[in-house]
């Protein structure tokens, strides 16, 4: 199973971008999907999960700002992000529990990462 990311980019303060992580390869069943980022320097932390039943949470720094959303048909998670500020500079990585052929229960995967650039 991969996960890819996609729809980093720069953008000035206050703009928009939305992130998409999709899943390939056979998986069973899909759990937690999220996303997390990691700023040069720091540690890389939870920006936004969401459940199986569409249940979310987010870091305080974006509440109001980011939503995250699933698609569970197509195994693909969304982060939508508004009103930009410079330290959401960072990398976005996706993450993803699945149960794949030959697991026994869910397994963590993470996407090769989105570069976000927010300029002042």
């Amino acid at each position: 199973v991969q996960l890819q990311a996609s729809g980093g980019g720069l953008v000035q303060a206050g703009g928009s971008l939305r992130l998409s992580c999709a899943a390939s390869g056979s998986i069973f069943s899909t759990n937690a999907m999220g996303w997390y980022r990691q700023a040069p320097g720091k540690q890389r932390e939870l920006v936004a999960a969401i459940t199986s039943g569409g249940s979310t949470n987010y870091a305080d720094s974006v509440k109001g700002r980011f939503t995250i959303s699933r698609d569970n048909a197509k195994n693909t998670v969304y982060l939508q992000m508004n009103s930009l500020k410079p330290e959401d500079t960072a990398v976005y990585y996706c993450n993803a529990e699945f149960v794949t052929p030959g697991s026994s229960w869910y397994d963590d995967y993470w996407g090769q990462g989105t570069l976000v650039t927010v300029s002042s």
